[in-house]
């Protein structure tokens, strides 16, 4: 049994969610696996309450789904489900962006330059494991200075539904590398003004997301027709 470290003030549902998904995007867990309250409240030394809660939140980040009268499982890769989120986030991010420099200009610059030196930061120290949280923070930043609560709130949709795989790309060798390129073409269009650059840029980096995101997903997780 492994024991997860329960002394400090963070919620244990947070740390059960947190240890779970850390094995779900490592592989260790694998696509389409059903997940037993009572085996990993066992695993990790909790009660089945802090289980359900992190099982809870997880399917509602897109982790795992739910099994009518059974339970959860790990949920797979769709290559059109990935499709239609890119192109949405595209026509979103696009409007996102446009908005934005209208509305909050130098504070968008100013966010997104800060953004793009964490990130560079974090991967000259080889920190992968910060960056999904650097690449949330820009697209989330633009769409918060956009000024529309429904944008924000269909962004962070979007994104909660190809996080998992999308995290999962970051461990592959140069995903990294060309997330943060494509976030600097996007900011150096935005800093520019140029709505049409702007549009360019944001289809490249996600264009490029998604072609990430589909060689990093198992090949088990894809029909034959999915495949690429």
């Amino acid at each position: 049994m492994m024991t997860l470290d329960f002394t400090n003030d963070t919620a244990i549902w947070v740390k059960v969610y947190e240890y779970v998904k850390e094995k779900i995007i490592s592989g260790e867990i694998h696509p389409n696996q059903r997940l037993v309250e009572a085996k990993v409240a066992k695993e990790i030394g909790t009660s089945r309450t802090p289980v359900r809660e992190a099982f809870h939140n997880l399917q509602k980040d897109g982790f795992v789904e739910a099994i009518p009268r059974v339970g959860y499982k790990v949920k797979s890769i769709s290559k059109e489900e990935v499709i239609q989120v890119c192109k949405i986030r595209e026509a979103l991010e696009t409007l996102a962006a446009e908005w934005a420099m209208e509305k909050a200009y130098p504070v968008l610059i100013q966010e997104l330059g800060k953004i793009i030196s964490e990130s560079e930061d974090k991967i000259s120290k080889q920190d992968v494991h910060s960056y999904p949280d650097l690449d949330a923070r820009f697209h989330e930043t633009i769409a918060r200075l956009s000024g529309s609560t429904y944008i924000m709130e269909i962004t962070q949709l979007m994104r909660r539904h190809m996080v998992r795989h999308r995290i999962a790309s970051f461990y592959h060798s140069g995903v990294f590398l060309r997330a943060l390129d494509g976030h600097r073409l996007i900011y150096k269009a935005i800093e520019r003004r140029d709505s049409d650059e702007v549009a360019r840029a944001i289809h490249y980096h996600l264009e490029l997301s998604l072609r990430d995101i589909l060689m990093a997903a198992p090949k088990e997780e894809l029909s034959e027709t999915d495949r690429i």
